[in-house]
């Protein structure tokens, strides 16, 4: 599958020609329906590569009302090819929503309209086994700035299982409780979820009794003034262009699966963080 061509000063942004100009109004019907930044860029970037990998590389059709069920068909028979039918589905959803969304504002027959979602097959997610995580737990034994923080994070996923990204967004300022996420006496953090849905986790007194011992280090820190909970200690903080793909996989010995967990979550906070 030839790549896309990509827009002169714009990084990474399929061309779409002539079919640019409704991908735009979808992004700004999204916008207005509330739809959070990464599902605004997750959908509109779907459509983008349809319309000019396939369409306009492919098919040689210039307008949306020349698409038809089968080129959907064909565009899902080459994801598949190369990708999982999980991802393939997501990107058949992303169409359905703009398609959807198209039907209604021109007037125009919906091409998904009798189509189904390639059909992804459950799969078991792996889990660090208890030996696995008290062994993992032992790498961050230490006083050490980045040994507290280390641990800290550790026992915040222990102890409520939130997402990586709703971690790294977690403020805090230890003298306005407006502006921090984190109550350590109530065992309280409050966390902003998908598409920014605030909600409030519980952690023990473990948990608690790591992250004291975190913010007693965090406050000698020398960007202690940053926002995020989390600090930069122990290596570089890498640039928020960086693509990280790696992941704590199982079996990975402890001490490199806490360093991937890591770097994997100072991609994130890199991400989230305010810049001076």
């Amino acid at each position: 599958m030839a790549g896309p061509r990509r827009r002169r000063g714009r990084p990474g942004l399929p061309d779409a020609g002539p079919l640019g100009a409704d991908i735009g109004s979808f992004r700004l019907h999204l916008a207005a329906e509330g739809k959070a930044a990464r599902t605004v860029q997750g959908y509109t970037s779907a459509v983008r590569w349809f319309a000019a990998a396939y369409l306009l590389g492919q098919a040689g059709k210039t307008s949306w009302e020349q698409v038809s069920g089968q080129d959907i068909e064909q565009w899902m028979v080459q994801l598949l090819d190369r990708y999982s039918a999980a991802y393939a589905s997501i990107q058949f959803r992303a169409l359905r929503q703009f398609f959807k969304w198209l039907a209604t504002e021109d007037q125009i027959p919906d091409p998904m309209d009798r189509l189904r979602a390639p059909r992804v097959a459950a799969r078991e997610v792996p889990v660090f086994t208890s030996v696995e995580l008290s062994a993992l737990e032992k790498t961050c034994h230490g006083s050490t700035f980045a040994a507290r923080r280390d641990a800290a994070i550790i026992a915040v996923f222990q102890a409520t299982g939130i997402r990586l990204s709703e971690l790294a967004g977690i403020r805090y300022h230890p003298g306005d409780p407006a502006r921090s996420d984190l109550d350590l006496h109530a065992r309280e953090i409050r966390i902003a979820g998908k598409a920014d849905k605030p909600r409030t986790v519980r952690i023990g007194h473990q948990a608690a009794r790591s992250l004291d011992r975190y913010l007693r280090a965090r406050a000698r820190h020398p960007q202690a003034w940053r926002p995020t909970l989390s600090l930069p200690g122990g290596r570089a903080l890498p640039s928020s262009s960086q693509t990280c793909v790696c992941v704590p996989p199982m079996g990975l010995p402890t001490l490199q699966a806490r360093r991937s967990m890591m770097l994997l979550f100072w991609v994130m906070v890199d991400a989230v963080s305010v810049s001076p």
